[in-house]
């Protein structure tokens, strides 16, 4: 059962504490994008976002109060419940939170933690994967270039490959490199992206898989 929405003042504080997370929704389902895209992994999705991005899907997650807030021990007893192995947390903005008690819990019942972020906040959590995604509007702090195991550069249009050459400057060498089009313009920006990367092979493509197979 959720706690309240009002954001009382304890709550702010449990959520500040990182003990407890605005959640928009969560679900076990196939990765569909990255490294790890075919696999089987329970998303968090948190509420709440001040990045911003015109071309985001779910925008519904961007007012943190307008979603429930869980405490964090509810959120493993999700996962747990399911034969995932993995937790993928994503937003929203995932990092706006504190994540260290949220991975702690997790790694202690064997489970994964991989994270999708834009990277403009400070790092938290003790991450299995580390996807950094990061955004125009507001770059990534350095700390979490470094961190990065995976780089995935949403394209829409074509100034966006100079974008993904700039952040991959920043990132560590043995970080993977992933150019993924963006969805509601993939049609019209895909054949751009397969000859970018035949010229530059250290970039591969990641295509958002889930959507053709119609799951979360």
């Amino acid at each position: 059962m959720s706690e309240s929405t009002l954001f009382s003042t304890e709550i702010k504080e449990r959520i500040k504490q990182g003990l407890a997370l605005p959640v928009m929704e969560h679900f076990y389902t196939i990765q569909g994008e990255g490294f790890y895209s075919g696999l089987p992994s329970y998303f968090l999705r948190l509420g709440g976002c001040d990045v911003g991005c015109p071309w985001c899907d779910v925008k519904d997650s961007w007012d943190q109060e307008k979603h429930p807030v869980f405490s964090v021990e509810e959120i493993v007893t999700w996962v747990t419940q399911t034969k995932a192995n993995k937790l993928v947390v994503t937003g929203g903005e995932p990092l706006m939170y504190s994540l260290d008690v949220l991975c702690e819990l997790l790694h202690i019942k064997g489970i994964d933690c991989h994270i999708e972020t834009s990277g403009a906040h400070s790092f938290s959590g003790a991450w299995d994967w580390f996807t950094l995604s990061p955004k125009k509007r507001k770059l990534p702090k350095l700390e979490n270039y470094k961190k990065a195991n995976e780089l995935k550069v949403v394209i829409a249009r074509a100034n966006d490959f100079e974008f993904a050459e700039e952040q991959a400057l920043l990132v560590a060498g043995n970080c993977k490199l992933y150019l993924q089009p963006e969805w509601s313009r993939e049609s019209a920006i895909l054949k751009d992206i397969i000859a970018y990367v035949k010229e530059n092979p250290k970039w591969s493509i990641s295509l958002q898989t889930h959507k053709y197979m119609d799951i979360p």
